[in-house]
Protein backbone atom coordinates (compact mmCIF):
# COMPACT_ATOMS: atom_id res chain seq x y z
CA UNK A 1 0.00 0.00 0.00
CA UNK A 2 1.44 3.31 -0.98
CA UNK A 3 2.21 5.77 1.70
CA UNK A 4 -0.02 8.81 1.72
CA UNK A 5 1.93 12.02 1.83
CA UNK A 6 0.17 14.80 3.71
CA UNK A 7 0.36 18.16 1.98
CA UNK A 8 0.50 21.14 4.30
CA UNK A 9 -2.07 23.81 3.76
CA UNK A 10 -0.19 26.87 2.52
CA UNK A 11 -2.77 29.12 4.19
CA UNK A 12 -2.72 27.32 7.53
CA UNK A 13 -0.02 29.50 9.03
CA UNK A 14 -1.69 32.74 8.05
CA UNK A 15 -4.16 34.28 10.47
CA UNK A 16 -7.05 36.09 8.87
CA UNK A 17 -7.68 39.60 10.09
CA UNK A 18 -10.73 39.82 12.30
CA UNK A 19 -13.46 42.44 11.86
CA UNK A 20 -12.14 44.09 15.00
CA UNK A 21 -8.71 44.43 13.40
CA UNK A 22 -10.25 46.06 10.34
CA UNK A 23 -12.24 48.37 12.58
CA UNK A 24 -9.09 49.32 14.43
CA UNK A 25 -7.39 50.24 11.15
CA UNK A 26 -10.41 52.26 10.03
CA UNK A 27 -10.45 54.11 13.33
CA UNK A 28 -6.75 54.90 12.97
CA UNK A 29 -7.27 56.26 9.47
CA UNK A 30 -10.30 58.28 10.57
CA UNK A 31 -8.22 59.82 13.33
CA UNK A 32 -5.90 61.30 10.70
CA UNK A 33 -2.92 59.02 11.33
CA UNK A 34 -0.05 58.87 8.88
CA UNK A 35 0.54 55.91 6.56
CA UNK A 36 3.34 54.62 8.76
CA UNK A 37 1.11 54.67 11.82
CA UNK A 38 -1.58 52.81 9.87
CA UNK A 39 0.90 50.15 8.84
CA UNK A 40 2.11 49.76 12.41
CA UNK A 41 -1.47 49.43 13.68
CA UNK A 42 -2.29 46.84 11.03
CA UNK A 43 0.86 44.84 11.75
CA UNK A 44 0.13 44.89 15.47
CA UNK A 45 -3.47 43.74 14.97
CA UNK A 46 -2.41 40.94 12.63
CA UNK A 47 0.29 39.78 15.05
CA UNK A 48 -2.21 39.66 17.92
CA UNK A 49 -4.71 37.72 15.80
CA UNK A 50 -2.03 35.31 14.62
CA UNK A 51 -0.92 34.60 18.20
CA UNK A 52 -4.50 33.99 19.38
CA UNK A 53 -5.31 31.75 16.42
CA UNK A 54 -2.16 29.69 16.95
CA UNK A 55 -2.99 29.31 20.66
CA UNK A 56 -6.51 28.16 19.78
CA UNK A 57 -5.15 25.63 17.30
CA UNK A 58 -2.62 24.34 19.81
CA UNK A 59 -5.11 24.04 22.68
CA UNK A 60 -8.50 23.29 21.09
CA UNK A 61 -11.59 23.20 23.24
CA UNK A 62 -13.02 20.02 24.69
CA UNK A 63 -16.71 20.53 23.95
CA UNK A 64 -17.91 18.08 26.63
CA UNK A 65 -15.84 19.80 29.30
CA UNK A 66 -16.89 23.23 28.01
CA UNK A 67 -20.59 22.36 28.30
CA UNK A 68 -20.08 20.89 31.76
CA UNK A 69 -18.22 24.03 32.82
CA UNK A 70 -21.07 26.20 31.57
CA UNK A 71 -23.74 24.13 33.35
CA UNK A 72 -21.78 24.29 36.60
CA UNK A 73 -21.56 28.08 36.23
CA UNK A 74 -25.34 28.22 35.71
CA UNK A 75 -25.83 26.55 39.09
CA UNK A 76 -24.69 29.74 40.81
CA UNK A 77 -27.76 31.72 41.92
CA UNK A 78 -26.02 35.04 41.25
CA UNK A 79 -25.57 34.15 37.58
CA UNK A 80 -28.95 32.44 37.23
CA UNK A 81 -30.72 35.57 38.47
CA UNK A 82 -29.24 37.59 35.58
CA UNK A 83 -29.14 34.89 32.93
CA UNK A 84 -32.57 35.26 31.31
CA UNK A 85 -34.42 38.35 30.15
CA UNK A 86 -38.03 38.78 29.11
CA UNK A 87 -39.96 41.45 27.24
CA UNK A 88 -43.47 41.84 25.95
CA UNK A 89 -44.30 41.95 22.25
CA UNK A 90 -47.82 41.89 20.82
CA UNK A 91 -49.21 40.65 24.14
CA UNK A 92 -46.70 37.78 24.39
CA UNK A 93 -43.74 37.52 26.78
CA UNK A 94 -40.54 36.61 24.93
CA UNK A 95 -37.59 35.26 26.90
CA UNK A 96 -33.99 34.58 25.96
CA UNK A 97 -30.40 34.43 27.22
CA UNK A 98 -29.12 37.74 28.55
CA UNK A 99 -25.78 39.44 27.97
CA UNK A 100 -24.41 38.00 31.22
CA UNK A 101 -25.25 34.44 30.16
CA UNK A 102 -23.71 34.99 26.72
CA UNK A 103 -20.48 36.19 28.34
CA UNK A 104 -20.42 33.17 30.65
CA UNK A 105 -21.02 30.87 27.67
CA UNK A 106 -18.15 32.46 25.72
CA UNK A 107 -15.79 31.97 28.66
CA UNK A 108 -16.80 28.35 29.10
CA UNK A 109 -16.77 27.52 25.37
CA UNK A 110 -13.31 29.04 24.99
CA UNK A 111 -11.24 30.41 22.10
CA UNK A 112 -13.75 33.18 21.37
CA UNK A 113 -12.78 36.80 21.02
CA UNK A 114 -15.68 39.25 21.36
CA UNK A 115 -16.34 42.93 21.99
CA UNK A 116 -17.07 46.15 20.14
CA UNK A 117 -15.09 49.06 18.74
CA UNK A 118 -15.98 52.57 17.65
CA UNK A 119 -15.16 53.09 13.98
CA UNK A 120 -16.29 56.69 13.67
CA UNK A 121 -18.02 59.45 15.56
CA UNK A 122 -19.36 62.97 15.22
CA UNK A 123 -21.63 65.25 17.23
CA UNK A 124 -24.81 63.41 16.26
CA UNK A 125 -23.85 59.75 15.73
CA UNK A 126 -21.33 57.07 16.62
CA UNK A 127 -20.45 54.21 14.28
CA UNK A 128 -19.86 50.93 16.11
CA UNK A 129 -18.68 47.48 15.05
CA UNK A 130 -19.58 44.54 17.30
CA UNK A 131 -17.95 41.18 16.75
CA UNK A 132 -17.43 37.66 18.04
CA UNK A 133 -14.63 35.62 16.50
CA UNK A 134 -14.32 31.87 16.96
CA UNK A 135 -10.56 31.59 16.57
CA UNK A 136 -10.56 27.80 16.54
CA UNK A 137 -12.98 27.41 13.61
CA UNK A 138 -12.00 30.79 12.12
CA UNK A 139 -15.59 32.03 11.91
CA UNK A 140 -16.08 35.79 12.39
CA UNK A 141 -19.50 37.25 13.24
CA UNK A 142 -19.99 41.00 13.16
CA UNK A 143 -22.68 43.66 13.52
CA UNK A 144 -22.13 47.22 12.28
CA UNK A 145 -24.63 49.90 13.29
CA UNK A 146 -24.97 53.58 14.11
CA UNK A 147 -25.89 54.94 17.54
CA UNK A 148 -27.69 58.27 17.59
CA UNK A 149 -26.70 60.76 20.30
CA UNK A 150 -30.37 61.48 20.98
CA UNK A 151 -32.19 60.13 23.99
CA UNK A 152 -35.95 59.78 23.65
CA UNK A 153 -37.84 60.76 26.80
CA UNK A 154 -41.44 61.49 27.72
CA UNK A 155 -40.63 65.19 27.66
CA UNK A 156 -39.20 65.02 24.14
CA UNK A 157 -35.91 64.18 22.48
CA UNK A 158 -32.70 65.27 24.19
CA UNK A 159 -29.33 65.65 22.48
CA UNK A 160 -26.52 64.10 24.50
CA UNK A 161 -23.40 66.24 24.86
CA UNK A 162 -21.73 64.75 27.93
CA UNK A 163 -19.11 62.17 26.81
CA UNK A 164 -20.11 59.88 29.66
CA UNK A 165 -23.78 59.86 28.61
CA UNK A 166 -22.76 59.16 25.02
CA UNK A 167 -20.49 56.28 26.05
CA UNK A 168 -23.16 54.70 28.25
CA UNK A 169 -25.71 54.82 25.42
CA UNK A 170 -23.21 53.40 22.92
CA UNK A 171 -22.08 50.63 25.28
CA UNK A 172 -25.65 49.70 26.18
CA UNK A 173 -26.73 49.28 22.57
CA UNK A 174 -23.44 47.68 21.52
CA UNK A 175 -23.51 44.92 24.13
CA UNK A 176 -26.86 43.75 22.83
CA UNK A 177 -25.28 43.22 19.40
CA UNK A 178 -22.29 41.55 21.02
CA UNK A 179 -24.68 39.11 22.70
CA UNK A 180 -26.17 38.23 19.32
CA UNK A 181 -22.70 37.69 17.85
CA UNK A 182 -21.64 35.39 20.70
CA UNK A 183 -24.80 33.31 20.41
CA UNK A 184 -24.06 32.74 16.73
CA UNK A 185 -20.65 31.27 17.58
CA UNK A 186 -21.96 28.79 20.16
CA UNK A 187 -24.33 25.93 19.25
CA UNK A 188 -27.95 26.65 20.07
CA UNK A 189 -28.51 23.44 22.04
CA UNK A 190 -25.66 24.41 24.38
CA UNK A 191 -27.31 27.77 25.10
CA UNK A 192 -30.69 26.07 25.56
CA UNK A 193 -29.21 23.68 28.12
CA UNK A 194 -27.68 26.62 29.97
CA UNK A 195 -31.02 28.44 30.08
CA UNK A 196 -32.77 25.32 31.41
CA UNK A 197 -30.12 24.92 34.10
CA UNK A 198 -30.59 28.55 35.15
CA UNK A 199 -34.35 28.00 35.39
CA UNK A 200 -33.83 24.98 37.64
CA UNK A 201 -31.36 26.90 39.79
CA UNK A 202 -33.82 29.74 40.26
CA UNK A 203 -36.64 27.35 41.14
CA UNK A 204 -34.53 25.52 43.72
CA UNK A 205 -33.04 28.64 45.30
CA UNK A 206 -35.90 31.11 44.99
CA UNK A 207 -35.92 33.24 48.13
CA UNK A 208 -39.21 34.86 49.10
CA UNK A 209 -38.09 36.23 52.46
CA UNK A 210 -39.05 39.74 53.50
CA UNK A 211 -35.48 41.02 53.07
CA UNK A 212 -35.24 39.62 49.54
CA UNK A 213 -38.58 41.08 48.48
CA UNK A 214 -37.60 44.48 49.88
CA UNK A 215 -34.31 44.33 47.98
CA UNK A 216 -36.19 43.50 44.79
CA UNK A 217 -38.66 46.35 45.28
CA UNK A 218 -35.82 48.81 45.92
CA UNK A 219 -34.06 47.63 42.75
CA UNK A 220 -37.22 48.20 40.69
CA UNK A 221 -37.65 51.65 42.26
CA UNK A 222 -34.32 52.72 40.74
CA UNK A 223 -35.76 51.86 37.32
CA UNK A 224 -38.95 53.87 37.90
CA UNK A 225 -41.24 51.00 38.97
CA UNK A 226 -43.23 51.51 42.17
CA UNK A 227 -44.36 48.98 44.73
CA UNK A 228 -48.01 49.49 43.78
CA UNK A 229 -47.23 48.66 40.16
CA UNK A 230 -45.50 45.43 41.21
CA UNK A 231 -48.49 44.44 43.36
CA UNK A 232 -50.83 45.10 40.44
CA UNK A 233 -48.59 43.03 38.17
CA UNK A 234 -48.58 39.92 40.38
CA UNK A 235 -52.23 40.41 41.47
CA UNK A 236 -51.49 39.80 45.15
CA UNK A 237 -49.75 41.37 48.13
CA UNK A 238 -46.00 41.06 48.37
CA UNK A 239 -46.22 38.97 51.53
CA UNK A 240 -48.08 36.30 49.51
CA UNK A 241 -45.73 36.25 46.50
CA UNK A 242 -44.73 32.86 45.09
CA UNK A 243 -41.27 31.67 43.98
CA UNK A 244 -42.43 31.54 40.35
CA UNK A 245 -43.48 35.19 40.52
CA UNK A 246 -40.13 36.16 42.02
CA UNK A 247 -38.39 34.44 39.10
CA UNK A 248 -40.63 36.24 36.61
CA UNK A 249 -39.93 39.61 38.24
CA UNK A 250 -36.18 38.96 38.10
CA UNK A 251 -36.42 38.30 34.36
CA UNK A 252 -38.30 41.56 33.91
CA UNK A 253 -35.69 43.39 35.97
CA UNK A 254 -32.86 42.01 33.80
CA UNK A 255 -34.74 43.07 30.68
CA UNK A 256 -35.24 46.61 31.99
CA UNK A 257 -31.65 46.88 33.20
CA UNK A 258 -30.21 45.73 29.86
CA UNK A 259 -32.46 48.08 27.91
CA UNK A 260 -34.41 45.30 26.21
CA UNK A 261 -37.73 46.75 27.37
CA UNK A 262 -39.30 49.70 29.17
CA UNK A 263 -41.34 49.77 32.40
CA UNK A 264 -44.54 50.55 30.53
CA UNK A 265 -44.17 47.25 28.65
CA UNK A 266 -44.91 45.32 31.85
CA UNK A 267 -46.41 47.67 34.44
CA UNK A 268 -49.51 49.85 34.44
CA UNK A 269 -48.36 53.46 34.38
CA UNK A 270 -51.76 54.74 35.57
CA UNK A 271 -51.21 53.33 39.06
CA UNK A 272 -50.09 56.03 41.47
CA UNK A 273 -48.07 55.09 44.52
CA UNK A 274 -50.10 55.75 47.67
CA UNK A 275 -48.30 58.02 50.05
CA UNK A 276 -48.25 56.64 53.56
CA UNK A 277 -49.49 58.98 56.28
CA UNK A 278 -47.14 59.08 59.21
CA UNK A 279 -48.36 60.43 62.56
CA UNK A 280 -45.46 62.24 64.11
CA UNK A 281 -45.63 62.45 67.90
CA UNK A 282 -44.32 65.80 69.23
CA UNK A 283 -41.12 65.48 71.14
CA UNK A 284 -41.58 65.81 74.90
CA UNK A 285 -40.03 68.87 76.53
CA UNK A 286 -37.22 68.15 78.92
CA UNK A 287 -38.26 69.15 82.50
CA UNK A 288 -36.26 71.82 84.30
CA UNK A 289 -34.64 71.39 87.74
CA UNK A 290 -37.43 73.33 89.44
CA UNK A 291 -40.06 71.11 87.79
CA UNK A 292 -38.15 68.00 88.85
CA UNK A 293 -37.98 69.27 92.49
CA UNK A 294 -41.70 70.08 92.52
CA UNK A 295 -42.54 66.66 91.11
CA UNK A 296 -40.36 64.97 93.75
CA UNK A 297 -42.03 66.94 96.56
CA UNK A 298 -45.47 66.06 95.23
CA UNK A 299 -44.52 62.40 95.07
CA UNK A 300 -43.16 62.45 98.65
CA UNK A 301 -46.29 64.15 99.92
CA UNK A 302 -48.45 61.59 98.19
CA UNK A 303 -46.55 58.81 99.99
CA UNK A 304 -47.02 60.31 103.51
CA UNK A 305 -49.55 58.39 105.77
CA UNK A 306 -52.86 60.13 106.45
CA UNK A 307 -53.39 61.41 110.06
CA UNK A 308 -55.95 59.50 112.25
CA UNK A 309 -59.50 60.81 112.15
CA UNK A 310 -60.67 62.87 115.22
CA UNK A 311 -63.59 61.40 117.32
CA UNK A 312 -66.94 63.03 116.70
CA UNK A 313 -67.97 65.83 119.12
CA UNK A 314 -70.76 64.94 121.66
CA UNK A 315 -74.21 65.97 120.66
CA UNK A 316 -75.46 69.04 122.53
CA UNK A 317 -79.12 69.61 122.96
CA UNK A 318 -80.37 73.16 123.05
CA UNK A 319 -83.20 73.79 125.54
CA UNK A 320 -86.36 75.19 124.07
CA UNK A 321 -86.76 78.93 124.44
CA UNK A 322 -88.99 80.40 127.18
CA UNK A 323 -92.54 80.94 126.07
CA UNK A 324 -94.45 84.13 127.07
CA UNK A 325 -96.84 83.97 130.04
CA UNK A 326 -100.59 83.86 129.44
CA UNK A 327 -103.51 83.63 131.97
CA UNK A 328 -104.67 80.46 130.36
CA UNK A 329 -101.53 78.81 131.57
CA UNK A 330 -102.68 79.07 135.29
CA UNK A 331 -104.33 75.97 136.82
CA UNK A 332 -107.42 76.49 138.97
CA UNK A 333 -107.28 75.30 142.61
CA UNK A 334 -109.60 72.40 143.10
CA UNK A 335 -111.30 72.39 146.60
CA UNK A 336 -111.01 69.37 148.78
CA UNK A 337 -114.78 69.12 149.16
CA UNK A 338 -117.55 70.25 147.14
Amino acid sequence: MANIVKVDNPYGAVAAATPADAASSLATIAAGASSSEVQIAQAKAQAESFAMVMAAKQWPRDEAKSVEKLLVACQRPTLAEQAVYTYARMGTDITGPSIRLAEAAARAWGNIKYGFKVTGSDKLNTEVLCYAYDMESNIPVERAFVVSHIRHTKNGDKLLTDPRDIYEKVANEAMRRVRACILECIPGDVIESAVNQCEQTLTATADISEATIKKLVDAFAKLGVTKSQIVAKIQRNLDAITPAQVIALRKIFVSLKDGMAKPEDFFDQNIVEAKATVNVTPKAKKPTLAEKAAAAAAAAKANEPEPPAEPPAPETRTPPPDLPYTPEDEIEDIPDTL
